[in-house]
């Protein structure tokens, strides 16, 4: 009986304890919120080699690259651990954390071997374009498999943080922005103005109705371009006239100061990517989203990804040794203080967090190099394609047995080497026998046979990495150090070598430690870090690893 009595009176201690406890709501005082900033902006540099940190740095702004450098973290041997390193395969990898391989960007543009078609990577036959009405808004993420680190931000705040894109280049917006962005925002170049697509939306936002309406391209156009400093201060470039830069494309007689960009005003607005003015305009997109889309003012975190694509259309017109590229630099710097002076006073010094990296590097121009001694040489990949498809015609009686080929790979054609009833592999191995006799080439592998290849671990590793079946081709070509293909004049980039693997990556404001390290970081880690830094998961394909020295 005693023991029942016991048993009784524990019972109903236990029970009015429970009734009396003070139950805490989800949404109550007594909870602690977590610590985020109010906004995150990701700044991407088209074709910004690592050096550049540094190249130009006693002539910088105290407040635009070396604000960042001095009052942030920069982690200085960070690295593209794929290939091809292309502009969206980059700004993917970036915010998917993880290669090729996994998310799906094989390259900018691709030959699809289960629809037998060429692809643009940002391509989405069933969206029409917001703004205009041009193929330039027929544009998604769709092509991407998997997720962005913007992405989990939106999952983890129930769709309550904002996510908005901007940049000149259709992918790098698209891309950064992720699959359940608010808005990307791009540039037609047929129209002079910033559209988007109708997967994002059904209409263009008023305030961007009323930026369009300012005319920008015009009105830089009728600046020209002009070196921010006399032409004489630029130490650090080669002589202004080389007959190795381009100049078709900038429809000019010699790529050499000034240049008058008048005479396009108001019909062409193709040469407006190659002026450093194009930066400021993407700066000032940037500026009017924040202000009319109140972001960095929610209960919650914003993300605004932002890229720079002015930088890589010069990149490719004149090299990295040009007088071009010092002053686009400064003026990048210039825009750049403005920019984040802007989000102090808008956002507040302390509430927002910046980091700034770039989708890959760039070589030095072959003949600049050939001049100084230095190795160097045009791989002429195009015609010896063009060349092989004709041999394998009358070897084989296969028309046109190699489909396509663009960053170094070689996509064959099985829809007509299965009509002609040949053999596949035969064709394959004909193929690489002769590309490896095309002077400049240093290997060139079976893309099915890379683990017994032979090459070396990093390349074979880069090539695995940005491997992705049917939009990745079947043949690599491997060049050797410094040899570009199709390039007589300007410059490229793709390749696993280290002009164009290794990045700028800097850290600066909340959440971030003051510092630098030298350790090898991957560019995969950028989303990994983020996610630490935000408390938020990690996007479902990443394989980064956090940078813990940035988190304060």
């Amino acid at each position: 009986m005693k023991k029942i009595l016991l048993i009784f009176l524990f019972f109903t201690v236990i029970s009015s304890f429970a009734q009396n406890k003070k139950v805490i709501e989800p949404n109550s005082a007594n909870n602690t919120n977590i610590a985020r900033p109010k906004l995150v902006v990701g700044i991407m540099i088209d074709h910004m080699r690592w050096d550049y940190l540094y190249r130009y740095q006693n002539r910088y702004d105290s407040n635009g690259f070396n604000r960042l450098l001095n009052g942030g973290f920069t982690c200085e041997n960070t690295l593209i651990s794929y290939t091809p390193t292309a502009t969206a395969c980059g700004h993917a990898s970036v915010y998917t954390g993880t290669v090729p391989a996994i998310n799906g960007i094989a390259s900018n543009n691709w030959w699809d071997m289960k629809e037998h078609k060429y692809v643009y990577c940002c391509d989405d036959k069933n969206v029409t374009g917001i703004g205009s009405n041009t193929k330039k808004g027929m544009m998604s993420p769709r092509n991407m498999v998997s997720n962005t680190i913007t992405d989990e931000l939106r999952l983890a705040t129930n769709f309550k943080s904002k996510v908005i894109g901007v940049a000149m280049k259709d992918r790098g917006s698209i891309f950064p922005a992720g699959h359940s962005a608010n808005a990307a925002y791009w540039y037609d170049e047929e129209k002079g103005i910033f559209i988007s697509s109708s997967f994002y939306m059904k209409d263009l936002p008023q305030w961007v109705k009323d930026f369009n309406a300012k005319n920008w391209a015009d009105k830089y156009y009728a600046e020209g371009w002009q070196t921010l400093y006399p032409i004489n201060t630029y130490t650090m470039s080669t002589k202004d006239d080389n007959n190795y830069e381009k100049t078709k494309w900038l429809d000019v007689e010699k790529p050499v100061f000034p240049y008058n960009f008048s005479k396009f005003m108001g019909k062409d607005y193709t040469k407006f990517w190659y002026m450093p003015q194009a930066i400021t305009y993407t700066f000032e997109m940037s500026k009017a989203a924040i202000a009319a889309e109140h972001l960095g003012k929610n209960n919650v975190t914003d993300f605004l990804a932002i890229s720079i694509s002015s930088t890589d259309y010069m990149a490719h017109t004149f090299g990295p040794n040009s007088i071009e590229a010092e002053d686009m630099y400064l003026r990048l710097d210039r825009d750049l203080a403005a920019f984040l002076e802007h989000l102090d006073n808008t956002i507040g010094k302390g509430n927002y967090l910046v980091f700034l990296t770039a989708d890959h590097g760039g070589p030095h121009i072959p003949d600049f190099l050939k001049e100084h001694n230095l190795p160097a040489g045009s791989l002429q990949l195009k015609n010896a394609v063009k060349e092989i498809n004709n041999t394998i015609q009358e070897k084989f009686g296969v028309k046109n047995a190699i489909a396509y080929q663009t960053y170094y790979n070689i996509s064959l054609n099985y829809l007509n080497i299965d009509s002609a009833k040949a053999d596949a592999e035969k064709i394959k191995e004909f193929i690489i026998q002769e590309l490896e006799n095309v002077e400049g080439v240093y290997r060139v592998v079976d893309k099915k046979k890379l683990e017994t290849s032979g090459l070396q671990p990093i390349i074979k590793e880069r090539l695995l990495n940005g491997y992705f079946p049917n939009r990745s081709g079947d043949i690599q070509v491997i060049p050797l150090p410094q040899w570009m293909r199709d390039t007589p004049k300007g410059t490229d980039h793709s390749l696993w070598n280290a002009y164009d693997a290794h990045i700028p990556l800097v850290w600066y404001g909340w959440g971030v430690q003051q510092g630098s390290t030298h350790r090898e970081t991957y560019i995969t880690d950028i989303a990994a870090t983020l996610a630490a830094l935000l408390k938020i998961q990690m996007p479902n394909g990443c394989i980064g690893h956090v940078i813990t020295e940035v988190i304060k």
